[in-house]
C-alpha cells in the first residue's frame, strides 16, 4: 500500500512540480539567509588557511623525501577518467585548448581538472539522457501525452546534459570574475602604494597578494600566481599575459597592458596606474547606477502581483467585513 501510494505520487507530474517549486523556494531563502547570518571571519579564515596550507606543505614535502616519491604534489586525476578520456581522444573532438583556458578562469588548474571537466561533459548528457528516459517511459504515466511529447522530453533531458557541465562552469567564471572586479580597485591603489615607495614589481605583487586576500581569495591567489610567473619566467610579458588571460577581464588587461609597456619603454607607471585606478573606480559606480535604475521596472511585475492583491485585501478588508456583516 505504501509503495502504491509512493509510486503514484511520484509519477504525478502536478506532484513532482510542487515538489520542485518547494526545493526552489527552499534554496532561495537559504541563499539569501546564509549571507545575512554568516559572521565576518573571512580575515581569521585567509590566517588559517595560509597557516595550515604551509604545515601541510612542510608535511607532505617530509613524507615524500622519506618515502622516496619525487612525483611532487599535484594531485593526480582519477585512473578511470584517464583511460576513457585517452581512449576516445576527448582532447580532439572536446576542445581541450579552450576547456583547460576556461577551467583556469574559474580558478580550477593542473591536468585532473582538465580531465574530469571533459569525462562529465561526455558523461552527463548520457546520465541526464537515461533518467529523462526512465523518469518518461517507466515511471510517470504517460498514456495521456503523445508520443512524440516524450521523446521530446528525453531529448530535453539529452540537450540539458550537454548544457550542465558548461552552465557549472560559466557560473564558476562569472563568481571569480566577479569577486576581482569588486576587489581590483583597491589592489591597484595598494600596487601604487608600494611602487612609489620603491617597492620591486615582484614584490609590490606579493604584498598586495597577502593584503587583498580579505576581500578577494580569487585575486590574491592570481597576483600570487603572477608573483611567482615574474621569478621563472625569461620574460616580464609573458607573465603579464598569462595573468591577464587567466582572469578574461578587461580591466586587469589594461594594468599589464600598461605595465608591458612600462617594462618595454621605462616609462614611469605611478600615473598610469592612478589614473586607471580612478577609472575602474568610475566603472564600478557607473554599474550600480545602472542596476539601481533598472531596478523599477523589474519590480513592476512583482509589485503587481504580490503587493497590490495584498494592499487591496488590507483596505477592502474591513469594507467588505462591515458591508457583509451588517446583511
Amino acid at each position: 500500500m505504501l509503495f502504491d501510494l509512493l509510486y503514484s505520487k511520484i509519477s504525478d507530474p502536478r506532484f513532482m512540480l510542487m515538489i520542485a517549486s518547494a526545493i526552489a523556494v527552499a534554496a532561495t531563502v537559504i541563499s539569501i539567509a546564509v549571507p545575512i547570518l554568516e559572521g565576518d571571519a573571512l580575515k581569521k579564515r585567509v590566517r588559517a588557511v595560509s597557516v595550515e596550507r604551509d604545515r601541510i606543505r612542510a608535511r607532505e614535502r617530509e613524507r615524500l623525501d622519506k618515502a622516496g616519491d619525487r612525483r611532487g604534489l599535484r594531485p593526480e586525476p582519477k585512473a578511470y577518467m584517464l583511460d576513457l578520456v585517452n581512449r576516445l581522444k576527448l582532447r580532439d573532438w572536446l576542445n581541450a585548448e579552450g576547456a583547460q583556458q576556461r577551467l583556469q578562469m574559474a580558478g580550477y588548474r593542473g591536468q585532473k581538472a582538465e580531465i574530469v571537466f571533459l569525462f562529465f561533459r561526455f558523461i552527463s548528457p548520457i546520465l541526464f539522457c537515461a533518467v529523462s528516459a526512465f523518469y518518461i517511459f517507466v515511471v510517470m504515466d504517460t498514456t495521456q501525452y503523445p508520443t512524440a511529447a516524450r521523446v521530446g522530453g528525453v531529448v530535453l533531458g539529452l540537450y540539458l546534459g550537454l548544457k550542465a557541465p558548461e552552465i557549472f562552469l560559466s557560473n564558476a567564471i562569472s563568481k571569480r570574475q566577479l569577486s576581482i572586479s569588486r576587489a581590483f580597485p583597491d589592489a591597484l591603489d595598494l600596487l601604487l602604494i608600494c611602487v612609489e615607495s620603491g617597492m620591486s614589481i615582484e614584490q609590490s605583487f606579493r604584498k598586495v597578494s597577502e593584503e587583498i586576500g580579505t576581500q578577494s581569495i580569487p585575486l590574491a591567489e592570481e597576483l600570487m600566481l603572477a608573483t611567482a610567473e615574474l621569478s621563472y619566467l625569461s620574460e616580464r610579458r609573458q607573465a603579464y599575459e598569462n595573468l591577464a588571460r587567466r582572469t578574461g577581464l578587461d580591466s586587469v588587461k589594461s594594468v599589464c597592458t600598461a605595465l608591458t609597456q612600462s617594462e618595454r619603454y621605462g616609462t614611469p607607471i605611478g600615473q598610469a596606474m592612478r589614473v586607471l585606478a580612478q577609472e575602474f573606480r568610475d566603472q564600478r559606480m557607473t554599474e550600480a547606477e545602472k542596476k539601481a535604475a533598472a531596478l523599477p521596472p523589474k519590480l513592476t511585475v512583482p509589485m503587481i502581483l504580490f503587493f497590490l492583491p495584498v494592499l487591496f485585501v488590507a483596505i477592502l478588508g474591513p469594507v467588505g467585513i462591515q458591508i457583509f456583516g451588517g446583511k
